[in-house]
């Protein structure tokens, strides 16, 4: 079981600070990619207007640029949630150890 002085309160709060910056860009990066996937679906649609628009959409599904963006989605997410989970714990580790500082006030009381 952890103690007090297992979990340095200061670190966790600067890891907080310095992870949550990471994350902020984790998601900037993560909606960019989701929103530009419409705008490169719409520049390659544009590309061949002769044929009817289901058509272009098809397409610009099949269409190697499309391909390599979409595989880029899933690293974005990852990213996003590896920061989000780490702050979560790092939060966790801070509500830890404010239950264990009041129980630790709270024996100095009784004795």
């Amino acid at each position: 079981m952890k103690s007090l002085e297992d979990i340095d309160i200061f670190h966790t709060l600067e890891y907080i600070k310095n992870t949550a910056q990471k994350y902020a860009k984790a998601k900037a990066d993560r909606m960019y990619v989701e929103e530009y996937r419409k705008t490169l679906k719409a520049q390659i649609m544009a590309e061949d207007k002769s044929q009817p628009v289901n058509a272009q959409e098809r397409n610009a599904y099949a269409h190697p640029k499309y391909m390599a963006h979409i595989e880029a989605m899933p690293i974005a997410v990852q990213e996003e949630e590896e920061y989000r989970w780490k702050l979560i714990a790092a939060q966790a580790a801070v509500e830890v150890w404010r239950s264990l500082s009041a129980n630790q006030r709270a024996e100095a009381k009784v004795i």
